[in-house]
């Protein structure tokens, strides 16, 4: 069954926010795969015993429920802007010519009944939090005990574990600083300028910038810059990635330096035209030191298992992404 509506979660203490705030956010996703009826089996065969057959039971099927929440707050170039995102769900950042955030949020929640649906609906869900010239997108919900603890004391157990998600596409002004804590799903970040600090789990990151101060680590998934410019402008970026493909697209004309390198198991493709091993530096299979142009800021990348390939950006790509 699927609903469409607008929800907003009941209002978050000032202490609560400033709690979570306090304390760094991580996302672990935790596979557990442990079966009694399994040992059971095990147990009874090595003793000589059939174990008897039992009817595997229907699952009751689950009820969805999707709601789309949009906020926006006025917000001036230059300041920091973090966003603490779903443990599954997708992150989409723009950049836009107003002074503003803009955020809409399309949340979808799983339920047996619609009791339970509706009490999901009241703890998973976000808040934004402004302190100055920092403002924070914080995402609330099953997956953060102490949440949980001090805003739903008597929360059913059973419901914990339904599986629930945020999509979020977000439009920043271009100037800004952001930090971005995603669990598992697509990152996004196009067309702005300032530094810039993602920590992800299992995503499909892309980015499409032109500059900034851009350092970004990736557990597993693949990741892809695209850089529509001829030089880089800002302090360059870091890439990390730790097991996946790293793809970057730069122009036919790019100026800078690239340092790429696997860990482990893997290889660098080097298919640009005119990216060359820098003078005195060896390149293997694995590692990569290289200048295009006349040079300018160093990109980084690094994987643990996997592979880096470095092409050109097409300009029917360039075009499309500028």
């Amino acid at each position: 069954m699927q609903h469409n509506s607008k929800s907003f979660v009941a209002p978050v203490s000032t202490a609560l926010l400033s709690a979570h705030r306090t304390r760094a956010f991580f996302f672990v996703v935790l596979l557990s795969f442990a079966s009694c009826l399994g040992a059971h089996a095990q147990s009874q065969r090595s003793r000589g015993a059939t174990p008897a057959a039992s009817p595997t039971p229907t699952p009751a099927p689950m009820l969805t429920r999707s709601s789309t929440r949009h906020e926006t707050r006025r917000f001036g170039y230059g300041g920091t802007f973090t966003i603490y995102g779903a443990p599954a769900g997708s992150i989409t950042v723009e950049a836009w010519a107003r002074n503003e955030v803009d955020v809409t949020a399309d949340i979808e929640l799983k339920g047996g009944t619609e009791e339970e649906l509706a009490a999901l609906a009241v703890v998973n869900n976000f808040v934004l939090d402004e302190d100055g010239s920092h403002l924070t997108l914080l995402t609330t919900g099953t997956h953060d005990r102490k949440f949980m603890k001090r805003a739903a004391k008597d929360f059913p157990k059973k419901l914990l574990a339904l599986p629930w998600k945020i999509d979020y596409r977000i439009r920043v002004p271009a100037q800004l600083d952001l930090e971005i804590y995603a669990g598992r799903g697509a990152v996004e970040v196009k067309g702005t300028d300032g530094a810039l600090s993602l920590n992800a789990g299992e995503s499909e990151a892309s980015f499409t910038l032109g500059g900034g101060d851009v350092v970004s680590t990736v557990a597993s998934g693949s990741v892809r810059l695209r850089i529509p410019v001829s030089s880089w402008r800002g302090r360059g970026a870091s890439i990390r990635l730790g097991r996946g493909d790293l793809t970057v697209e730069l122009p036919a004309g790019f100026h800078g330096d690239v340092d790429a390198t696997v860990l482990r198991t893997g290889r660098v493709e080097n298919d640009h035209p005119t990216l060359a091993a820098r003078q005195g530096a060896a390149s293997t299979a694995r590692q990569l030191r290289a200048r295009a142009g006349a040079g300018g800021a160093t990109l980084s990348f690094e994987i643990g298992d996997g592979l880096i390939r470095i092409t050109q950006l097409t300009s029917d790509e360039k075009n499309r992404r500028q």
